[in-house]
């Protein structure tokens, strides 16, 4: 899988999970850490847990492991590295103190939303 399925297929599992507030960031223009950052928020302790556990089961079976987490024990801010693309689960708070979307500003941001239908559709 290419990183840019990657990231969305991440993202559509987040949406699948009642994941608040997705996006995608396309730093790959601006870093060579990566290509692709998701960020998506959770609600409470245990929303944070059930996305990450989530979103690893389910890229798993496709075949995408993570190659590092980081923040499991404390969920205020789950990071899955897939190398090309980097998850960051966030509580609501958390996100917005370290504001991601503001230090990487430059990026390109598709946003994740619900069409008519109740359909996943990513917006640029």
């Amino acid at each position: 899988m290419k990183a840019q399925q990657i990231a969305q297929r991440a993202a559509q599992l987040a949406w699948e999970k009642k994941g608040n507030d997705i996006v995608i960031l396309d730093v790959k223009k601006l870093t060579d850490i990566t290509d692709y950052f998701v960020i998506i928020s959770g609600e409470s302790d245990l929303h944070v847990k059930a996305l990450c556990d989530y979103l690893e089961e389910k890229l798993e079976q496709e075949q995408v492991k993570v190659w590092h987490r980081e923040g499991y024990s404390n969920l205020n801010w789950v990071l899955l590295d897939y190398v090309d693309v980097v998850v960051h689960i966030f509580r609501e708070q958390t996100r917005q103190y370290y504001e991601l979307e503001k230090l990487w500003g430059d990026a390109h941001i598709i946003r994740v939303e619900e069409d008519a239908k109740n359909r996943i559709v990513f917006a640029e």
